[in-house]
């Protein structure tokens, strides 16, 4: 029971003394004149309608397209049931060096620096 009191009391008495009190102008150019104060009182009730606003019109913005996470390779050698690439160690230059393939891009990657950019670019690697 005390909570219903609390909300009522808020409902009620609290938010109308609140909106009351905002210092809203008369015209549109009245918010140019606005000081910092008076914006920061403005803020919790422009947030709210700001966030009722996006959940209106949220169902009508376009939808993202969710990826599929369990195909991973989407082109390369899809005949074979394992996608292998055999490296010579005697054709490295140097010796530490990391491959790696970016399915997105379809290159093979020679060194660190090129596996985080290929990373960075692709954002699947494996």
């Amino acid at each position: 029971m005390m909570v219903l009191e609390s909300i009522s009391k808020i409902i009620k008495t609290q938010l109308p003394a609140y909106l009351k009190n905002l210092p809203l102008p008369d015209t549109i150019g009245g918010f140019a004149r606005l000081t910092v104060s008076e914006w920061l009182r403005l803020l919790p009730l422009l947030g709210i309608l700001a966030l009722l606003g996006y959940l209106t019109i949220r169902p009508f913005l376009p939808k993202k397209k969710k990826q599929r996470d369990s195909l991973i390779n989407l082109k390369i050698q899809k005949e074979n049931p394992k996608v292998v690439n055999e490296i010579d160690t005697e054709d490295l230059r140097t010796p530490n060096v990391c491959y790696c393939r970016c399915w997105r891009s379809k290159t093979v990657g020679g060194s660190m620096p090129d596996k985080t950019r290929e990373n960075i670019f692709c954002r699947k690697t494996v």
